[in-house]
């Protein structure tokens, strides 16, 4: 029985870290603009925001939440460089045939 508090422990931290991770990512450009809402975030997220963000959409500000109200419908308007590159700071994926 002495496995029961330490188990229970690991179930609370796993709901708790579940709750922190973003549903819904939205890029504004620097006219306030939408250009960028989806699930998947449009930088690296290991990395600082203020690292990667610039690199992709210059003058943006990203906000992230964790509902999904309105990310239903996605949005991508980033610059062609950044798309075909994949996400900064991670190389774009080679294909698999």
């Amino acid at each position: 029985m002495t496995a029961f508090p330490y188990a229970a422990a690991a179930l609370v931290a796993a709901l708790f870290s579940q709750s922190a991770a973003a549903s819904c990512y939205v890029v504004y450009g620097p006219d306030k603009d939408i250009i960028y809402r989806a699930p998947e975030p449009p930088v690296d997220m290991s990395r600082q925001i203020h690292e990667t963000l610039p690199l992709v959409a210059p003058g943006s500000t990203l906000v992230f939440s964790p509902d999904n109200h309105g990310c239903d419908v996605a949005i991508n308007r980033l610059p062609l460089a950044s798309a075909q590159r994949g996400m900064v700071g991670r190389p774009a994926r080679a294909d698999r045939g």
